[in-house]
Order: structure tokens, then sequence, then C-alpha cells
């Protein structure tokens, strides 16, 4: 993969298009990820140079970025809105207790533990939620899915399946609800007309305070790595 060197070295991810008719870049607010989009017939050297022109804004868009790390014991993370803290368990079951989250055995597989122990936790919460809200609009969806998704929270499908990120289970417990309330809207409404807001105003009213937080500081939970876990529990 292409990159501009320096310190550190930026990646470049190319993509041609055919409805591209000159050189544009995008960073990722959720990942950093550089795209440099290209006409078909663009030669690689002049994307490159293009991107190398462009370079002190690229790097500021970076340094703007949150943080990533890998969590391990004595690292803070958000459950439910609250900040615990890993710390070592005894047993064989991760709980919360405080403002701990006490994670037994192997002090180099905390990380992982703790993010399968929150993959679990929100799929209880976002299944009550859903299962709430559906049972109010006497419309039932057919499977809920986890991911680990980057470009949004939650979506529904026109079978009825609903898929959630699983970091919601960070965010405070409203905005969590209110996801919820979202997509099961959709199962009436697969739009975002005025009818469709409606919906949601009937099952979570005063939606916006919750949308705004998400707007605000969602993309802050895509900062923790929890290791190298399965992206999705069907």
């Amino acid at each position: 993969m292409p990159h501009l060197p320096g310190s550190p070295p930026v990646e470049i991810t190319l993509r041609r298009s055919a409805r591209a008719k000159r050189f544009s870049l995008r960073v990722s607010r959720l990942d950093g990820r550089v795209t440099l989009s290209m006409p078909l017939r663009a030669r690689e050297a002049e994307a490159l140079r293009f991107a190398t022109e462009q370079e002190g804004w690229i790097r500021g868009v970076l340094a703007e970025m949150p943080g990533r790390r890998v969590v391990g014991l004595g690292d803070a993370v958000p459950v439910e809105g609250q900040m615990r803290v890993l710390t070592q368990g005894t047993g064989r079951s991760v709980r919360l207790e405080g403002d701990s989250l006490l994670v037994p055995g192997d002090p180099q597989q905390a990380g992982v533990r703790a993010g399968a122990f929150l993959k679990l936790m929100a799929r209880d919460r976002l299944a009550a939620a859903c299962d709430r809200h559906a049972g109010r609009l006497g419309r039932p969806y057919t499977r809920l899915t986890l991911r680990d998704t980057r470009s949004r929270w939650g979506s529904c499908a026109h079978d009825g399946a609903l898929m959630f990120s699983w970091r919601l289970i960070m965010a405070p417990a409203p905005v969590l609800d209110y996801v919820a309330a979202h997509e099961v809207a959709h199962l009436e409404q697969m739009n975002h007309s005025p009818a469709f807001w409606s919906v949601v105003e009937q099952l979570f009213p005063r939606w916006q305070v919750q949308r705004r937080w998400l707007h605000g500081e969602g993309q802050a939970l895509h900062g923790y790595l929890f290791g190298p876990q399965s992206d999705a529990t069907d």
C-alpha cells in the first residue's frame, strides 16, 4: 500500500472511480484511514504527488483525532457511561463492582476478556430494549446482531433484522435505548421521513438529547481497543 514517508508514515488507500473527475482526499474521523479517490485513467504517481502536496492537511486532521490504545489492567473504560478501571479479579467470571471491572485470569488477556464481557452485556441490554420498543409497536424483529461497526450505530434490514454496534454499551444507558428505539422505528417506517421521527418520538421522547450525545461524544468510544476478538455476535 502506498504511503507518505515521515514520522509516522501515513498509509494511503487508492480508490479508482468512474465518477471521479479529479483527485480528492478523505480522512475517516472514525479510524483515521486516508482514502484518495482518483479517475480511472489517472496515474498512481500523480495521485501520490497530490497526496504529498496535501500532507500538511492530512497530518493536521490526524493529529486532532482522539488516540486509540489497547486496553489492559489499570486502564479505565466507560461502561454505561461510567468509567470503570480494569482490575485483577478472582474466580472465573468478569464482573462489575463499584468503579471496577474485575477481570480474573491471565493479566495479558484482560482486555480481550473485558471486551467479551461488554459484548454480552450489550446484547442483553439491546435485546431488552428492542423487545420493549417492538412490543409497543406490535412489530417484531427477526434477529439481532452485534458488530464493531464504524460507520453506523445500528441498522434495520427489510426482513426485520436489527444490527447494532456493541460499543453502545459504553455510552450512557439512555443513548443505547434511543438507538434501539430508532432502529425498531424502522420496522414501521423504512425511511427518515417526518412519519419515521414521529414513531421515534412515540417510543423515545426527547430523543434529540441522546442523538446529540452520539454526534459529539460517540467517536471516542472507538478509541478503546480490546485485543484480537470477533467483531460479530449473531
